[in-house]
C-alpha cells in the first residue's frame, strides 16, 4: 500500500468517476485504475462498486476511506510543519458558500483577493449549510462561508461579521408604511414568504418570527422560494413580506420596499469554517482580512445586533 494509492482512492471518493479522479491527480485513467485495483488485491476487498454510475464505495470501502482521510490529513500536517506551508497560500482550495450569501458577498472581495494572490486558485461551489459541513468533514471542501454557530464537532469557526435582516414588503396601502422601525410583533404570520426547505436563512426567519408551521401561505398560493431574488419579485407583484439579508439590497431597485427592524436588529453571524486540523493559517488570515475590508463597517458592531440561530 502506497501513499499515492491512498490519494487515488480519496480522489475517486470525491469525484465518483475514474476519468475525473485521474485528471484531478494529473495521471492517466489507466494509471489510476491499475493502482486502485492493485490496492484492492492487496487488502483483499473491493473499495468501489463499479456496477453503478456514479460509482459508490462499498461498505468496506467506506471504512477504508474514513481511515485513509485521517492518514492524508496527518501527512499534510507533517508536511506543513517542516516546509513552512503555514506561511504559503499557493495552490488550489475548494470553498463552499451558502446561496443566500454567494451572489452578494463574492463580488465584494473576490477580485481583490485573487489579484493579490495570483498563485491561489479557488474552486467555489454554492451549497446548503448542511452539505458544506458534511463535505468539510469528508475532505471534499477546504473552507466554508456560512452562518454560524453550527455546534458541529471537529469544526473551527472564524467569525467575520454580523449581517442584519431587513423587512422587504410591498408597502403600498400597508399599515407598516408609516413606521420608521418595524417590530416583529407587527408582522402577520400568514403573509410571510419563506425560502425553500434546506436554506439556513429559512430556519433563521422561522426562529425570529416564531413561526410554528413549515409552509408559507399567501392567500391561495404556496411557494418555497429558491432564492432571495425570487421572493423579492413575488412580493413586488403580489403582497406580503419577507426578511432579507442586508447585502442582498440593491438600493436602486429595493429602496421603496425595505424597512429596518427595531434594535437590536436580528442578524446572522457569517464565518469562515474549516476543519480543526486545517493548517493554512495565512489563507484564513488573508481571506478574513479581504472580506472584512469590503463589507459595510456597521456589520462589525456586534452590540447593535441580535444573532439569530439556524441550528440548535
Amino acid at each position: 500500500m502506497t501513499i499515492q494509492q491512498i490519494k487515488y482512492v480519496l480522489a475517486l471518493d470525491i469525484y465518483r468517476h475514474f476519468v475525473k479522479a485521474a485528471e484531478s491527480c494529473f495521471v492517466t485513467q489507466s494509471t489510476l485504475t491499475i493502482q486502485v485495483k492493485k490496492l484492492e488485491e492487496e487488502i483483499g476487498c473491493e473499495l468501489f462498486d463499479r456496477s453503478v454510475q456514479p460509482l459508490v464505495p462499498t461498505p468496506m470501502g467506506e471504512q477504508f476511506i474514513l481511515k485513509a482521510r485521517k492518514i492524508d490529513f496527518a501527512l499534510q500536517d507533517l508536511k506543513d510543519t517542516f516546509n513552512q506551508e503555514f506561511n504559503r497560500i499557493e495552490g488550489k482550495f475548494r470553498l463552499g458558500i451558502i446561496p443566500t450569501l454567494a451572489p452578494y458577498l463574492l463580488p465584494l472581495f473576490l477580485g481583490e483577493f485573487l489579484e493579490k494572490h495570483p498563485k491561489t486558485i479557488l474552486e467555489i461551489e454554492e451549497l446548503e449549510s448542511e452539505t458544506i459541513l458534511s463535505y468539510l468533514k469528508l475532505g471534499r471542501l477546504d473552507l466554508g462561508l456560512l452562518s454560524t454557530p453550527t455546534h458541529e464537532a471537529g469544526i473551527r469557526e472564524i467569525p467575520l461579521f454580523y449581517e442584519p435582516f431587513l423587512l422587504y414588503s410591498n408597502l403600498h396601502n400597508n399599515i407598516l408604511q408609516s413606521e420608521d422601525r418595524i417590530k416583529v410583533e407587527q408582522l402577520e404570520k400568514d403573509k410571510i414568504w419563506l425560502l425553500a426547505k434546506g436554506h439556513c436563512f429559512r430556519n433563521q426567519m422561522m426562529n425570529f418570527c416564531n413561526l410554528s408551521t413549515e409552509t408559507c401561505s399567501i392567500q391561495n398560493l404556496h411557494l418555497g422560494g429558491g432564492s432571495i431574488e425570487t421572493l423579492k419579485k413575488m412580493i413586488k407583484t403580489t403582497s406580503g413580506y419577507t426578511l432579507i439579508p442586508e447585502l442582498s439590497v440593491d438600493e436602486a431597485v429595493d429602496k421603496d420596499y425595505i424597512k429596518r427592524l427595531e434594535e437590536p436588529e436580528p442578524a446572522r453571524e457569517i464565518s469562515l469554517v474549516v476543519q480543526k486540523n486545517f493548517t493554512k493559517r495565512l489563507l484564513i488570515k488573508e481571506l478574513k482580512s479581504c472580506i472584512v475590508k469590503n463589507i459595510p463597517s456597521h456589520f462589525q458592531n456586534v452590540n447593535k445586533f441580535q444573532p439569530v440561530l439556524w441550528r440548535t
